[in-house]
């Protein structure tokens, strides 16, 4: 979602401070003005646009956030915050490793389509000023504030963007220990939705199986090369085509070895990932692909720029007959030292 074109159309924030044994709910609407609609509308836009959100499904039997919003309607927003804040903190009162958080509730439109946020905008300590007035005049100290809230530019790690059409949910959370083991506890227990892999993480496994497959099908003195190439190989995917699918990225990276391309693809078997399509949207989640990192066993550490390291005028690698690799770095026309 584009953060200009979202509208922001009702709001309201309750208190869901787990550490004083109820929640602070408000009973009225949020009277905000432009400043707080872009404060709401950059964590949408983050939330929408980047690739930790998964799109996930409500048990529509079990869920009670699917009940309380099926019949969803504006004259009932703050009762229905309510509930959605009540049930919230009941689990959060359960689970002393939840931390506390304000709970924005918002309902908006984005291009024909509307929409209800749930910001859980879990609190962070930071020091401030305070002025005290004493008998012999003004005292300004230094606390440390407990409950400041994540700023624009910080993206939440639960939060849930609802299309009230359809129910349709996307999800980004984080595991926190619930019983004795980590737990989404946001879509599993609060939200009760079933999900999907969210890019961020799709890439990440494909990486890895990449990387194991290399591994094990390659001796050391070549496999460093063949995962420069199956990096590059993503990285060009990702960039003239916006992703690709795993089928696709397995028949150019294993081209010359079926053997591993079969292996690859049993480890995709286990998520169902075989013909999985992988479109990353955030800066952040492509930009290890955008250079080659390599370390060599005397500690030097080189970042080669990947169209750098595609341009053979540039970057040579030669295998020497003892079996070590040289790197020459050529054409350099400035070179600059920084401390």
């Amino acid at each position: 979602m584009v953060k200009e074109n979202i509208r922001i159309k009702k709001a309201i924030v309750h208190i869901m401070d787990s550490t004083i044994g109820m929640p602070v709910l408000s009973d009225t609407e949020l009277e905000y003005g432009s400043e707080f609609a872009d404060f709401v509308k950059e964590h949408i836009a983050k939330i929408s646009s980047g690739d930790d959100a998964k799109e996930c499904r409500f048990y529509k039997e079990e869920s009670e956030i699917y009940h309380i919003l099926e019949q969803y309607a504006d004259d009932f927003f703050v009762d229905i915050s309510k509930d959605i804040a009540n049930f919230l903190y009941d689990i959060m009162n359960s689970n002393i490793d939840i931390p506390p958080a304000d709970l924005v509730v918002t309902r908006f439109q984005y291009e024909d389509a509307e929409y209800l946020a749930l910001l859980k905008m879990n609190y962070k300590s930071l020091y401030t000023h305070r002025t005290m007035a004493k008998d012999e005049g003004n005292i300004n100290e230094i606390i440390r504030h407990k409950s400041i809230l994540p700023s624009e530019s910080q993206r939440l790690t639960e939060a849930a963007i609802i299309r009230l059409d359809d129910l349709a949910v996307w999800v980004v959370e984080k595991k926190y220990e619930v019983n004795g083991e980590k737990t989404n506890y946001f879509s599993f227990l609060f939200l009760k939705c079933s999900s999907h892999l969210s890019h961020k993480s799709k890439l990440s496994i494909v990486t890895r199986a990449v990387e194991s497959v290399q591994k094990e099908g390659y001796d050391e003195s070549e496999r460093y090369a063949k995962q420069m190439e199956a990096k590059s190989i993503i990285q060009e995917e990702i960039e003239e085509k916006g992703g690709f699918t795993v089928e696709e990225i397995a028949d150019k990276i294993f081209e010359e070895k079926p053997e591993l391309k079969v292996a690859f693809q049993d480890k995709m078997e286990k998520y169902d990932m075989v013909k999985e399509e992988i479109q990353p949207q955030s800066e952040n989640t492509v930009r290890k692909y955008q250079s080659q990192h390599l370390y060599t066993d005397t500690g030097i550490e080189i970042k080669i720029p990947m169209e750098q390291y595609k341009n053979p005028r540039s970057v040579e690698f030669i295998t020497n007959p003892d079996g070590t690799v040289s790197v020459l770095i050529k054409n350099i026309e400035h070179l600059e030292a920084k401390m």
